[in-house]
């Protein structure tokens, strides 16, 4: 299995800059790429990296999308005087040329290719290539808004002719559209093609209305082209966040990608004076770390805009952190997205439905973008550094920013704990777990007894139950105290150590906890009113519960993404305890997923209470827990319509409590 993450990146880049006045193009320096790589060293993930050499793109890799005379003009600028280089460059929107531009694009589109080469030969698992200048608005035969050569489109050509590859998906989570990219691939079935980007009912540039939710790709193309337009600047975490789950990552998973790539473009973060959005940092942890669950992994994010040095750089390590299987930070902010993210949200599904499995028995309709159609510059959250009519100078929301950013990195960015995952091996199977798990010492006897006599009597009654109760405190216990990530206990009873351990928990300090069972199992009543929230998978009813009679690994996508993810999100969970019972309806590979996902929540501290101990199911989240990849789901299975009715009638009543449920289903704000 491939491991390590790679960083690829030269210092030859920065010399593409600039050479005369013009306010359109002076936010595109050479520090965007300087100032990112020095973060990186700052917080010492270079070293962590598994560097990979930078070689120029060939012609004949960059004609792969590019017209010959595209090429000829671009290579012939190499020897122009200043007075050339501007003539040539106004023939383009919004680009200029240097000497040095040829050079640097092609060593852009060549990183590019050694990220895509590195992660699909197996020497790593995944990585990002910090490039300039960027790709993703050029077009086959221009250069556009910075980009002379699509870097990512190029190497998608590239990896479809090298590696056979028939699914590749592109994420360009840049706040403009990548129009470039969208135009070489929207017949094409074969890639997948996702923007999210600031709109404004074509108002902002590049002003198209093929950048709106309605084009969605032409001929075979139709329905792979998923365009998610926002009409008001100011969109947030929760934003972003309601986009993945529904309508990205539901698409993502059906589409099933042997290779995702990332339009890695940071102008969609806090302070930037393009995006205006107010998105933090570590929401692009959040983003990389779903991302990360398909494709087995092979994930290549690639560097395209981003014009607030601070946040840029910031943004650019909560991505490598999230790469290199580093616990996912705690997201900020109100988990409730806005209503005009909502209506873009909704629209993109009605657009979608007649191409997509997933979206054949949901509720999708048009909605008419009232919220913004009056009021087209009103701001979604509302923030003094980047708001349009706050009277502060450009420099002094930059200064207020970096500020702002400087506190806020320190409040989220954590101690790693030493060790990853732990495990007590009461059973003496642990040696058969294919991953390097850390075993803890079970509790002696006086020990427990001394914690269980007094707060848990009314739980523990049996001496067989008191001895299981060794290990799962023990590895808990390591959990709160942060000296480990994450845990698997096994039990005989797990609803009864579940009980013991979410009051234990409580009882540590900890005010929110998010229990989710899986399996027919005797749920204790909760005692800790407002400190634990639980939802059971299970065939039964058995009140707050998601019924999943025979639901499968594909049939578990409409529960997880549609209403699990939302609702944890929703509650910010301090800690995750799952609990594994028996006669369960769900899959390894559904369990599997969970985990995965459920992961960037809390930290990352998420505990495994395991009745069922059957070795695949334990070595499956072995694996997940440590930070192998997500076992594959083969052929996609849509689910049900009783599936999506059941999920439907769940999220109708829980959406006024949980908003991250607001952006599917019927509207009720």
């Amino acid at each position: 299995m491939a491991s390590g993450t790679a960083l690829v990146y030269d210092e030859e880049m920065t010399t593409h800059k600039l050479l005369w006045s013009d306010p359109v193009c002076d936010i595109e320096v050479p520090e965007r790429l300087s100032s990112s790589y020095e973060q990186l060293e700052c917080y010492h993930l270079v070293e962590r990296c598994v560097r990979v050499p930078v070689r120029e793109g060939s012609e004949e890799e960059i004609l792969l999308v590019h017209s010959s005379e595209h090429l000829e003009v671009a290579k012939s600028t190499q020897t122009m005087n200043e007075e050339e280089l501007k003539r040539v460059s106004g023939n383009y929107d919004a680009f200029f040329f240097h000497p040095n531009t040829y050079h640097c694009a092609r060593l852009a589109v060549g990183a590019t290719l050694q990220l895509v080469d590195a992660v699909m030969t197996g020497k790593v698992c995944n990585g990002m290539a910090l490039v300039r200048p960027p790709g993703h608005h050029s077009q086959r035969n221009a250069a556009n808004g910075f980009c002379l050569f699509n870097n990512v489109a190029i190497a998608a050509e590239y990896a479809k002719l090298k590696y056979g590859l028939q699914r590749i998906l592109i994420v360009d989570w840049d706040v403009h559209h990548g129009q470039g990219t969208q135009y070489i691939f929207e017949e094409d079935p074969s890639v997948l093609y996702f923007s999210w980007h600031r709109y404004e009912h074509q108002e902002f540039w590049p002003s198209l209305k093929e950048s709106d939710y309605d084009a969605v790709g032409l001929g075979k193309g139709k329905g792979f082209n998923i365009n998610l337009p926002w009409n008001k600047v100011g969109m947030g975490n929760s934003d972003y966040l309601a986009a993945f789950f529904h309508v990205l990552l539901p698409m993502a998973f059906e589409f099933d990608p042997e290779l995702v790539l990332v339009s890695s473009g940071y102008d969609s973060g806090i302070g930037d004076p393009e995006g205006q959005m107010n998105a933090t940092p570590e929401v692009f942890a959040h983003l990389t770390h779903f991302l990360m669950r398909l494709a087995n992994g092979k994930l290549c994010v690639v560097l395209e805009g981003g014009y607030h040095l601070k946040s840029l750089s910031e943004s650019v390590c909560m991505t490598v952190k999230t790469l290199l299987g580093d616990p996912v930070p705690q997201i900020t902010g109100e988990m409730a997205p806005c209503l005009s993210a909502i209506e873009s949200i909704q629209n993109v599904r009605a657009a979608h439905k007649p191409y997509w499995k997933w979206l054949m028995y949901e509720d999708t309709s048009f909605l008419q973008n009232l919220s913004t159609k009056s009021h087209p510059l009103k701001r979604a959250n509302p923030n003094p550094f980047t708001d349009p009519e706050s009277k502060m100078t450009n420099n002094d929301e930059s200064v207020k920013v970096e500020r702002f950013l400087e506190l806020h990195m320190k409040k989220i960015v954590f101690p790693i704990p030493p060790i990853k995952t732990a495990t007590a091996d009461s059973k003496g199977s642990t040696h058969l777990l294919p991953v390097p798990v850390h075993l803890v010492k079970e509790m002696d006897k006086t020990e427990i007894k001394a914690l269980v006599s007094g707060f848990y009597a009314d739980l523990v009654k049996e001496e067989k139950i008191l001895h299981s109760l060794g290990s799962m405190l023990a590895i808990l216990d390591k959990i709160l105290k942060k000296e480990v990530c994450n845990g698997i206990a096994e039990s005989p009873t797990a609803a009864v150590s579940v009980a013991v351990a979410l009051r234990h928990s409580v009882q540590f300090g900890f005010q929110r906890v998010l229990c989710i069972f899986v399996g027919d199992m005797q749920i204790i009543p909760n005692t800790e009113d407002g400190k634990l929230l639980m939802i059971h998978i299970c065939e039964k009813e058995h009140g707050f519960s998601l019924l999943l009679k025979d639901a499968e690994g594909n049939d578990f996508f409409s529960a997880l993404l549609g209403f699990i993810l939302p609702v944890a999100y929703s509650y910010q969970p301090n800690l995750t305890v799952i609990a594994i019972g028996p006669d369960r309806s769900l899959g390894i590979s559904g369990i599997s997923l969970l985990f995965a996902l459920l992961q960037g929540l809390a930290e990352s501290r998420v505990f495994a209470v395991m009745e069922d101990t059957e070795m695949n199911l334990m070595q499956s989240v072995a694996k997940v827990l440590v930070g192998a990849s997500t076992p594959d789901f083969g052929v996609y299975v849509p689910p049900t319509q009783e599936k999506v009715t059941r999920i439907k009638i769940l999220r109708d009543r829980f959406q006024q409590e949980w908003k991250m449920l607001q952006c599917s289903g019927k509207l009720s704000i």
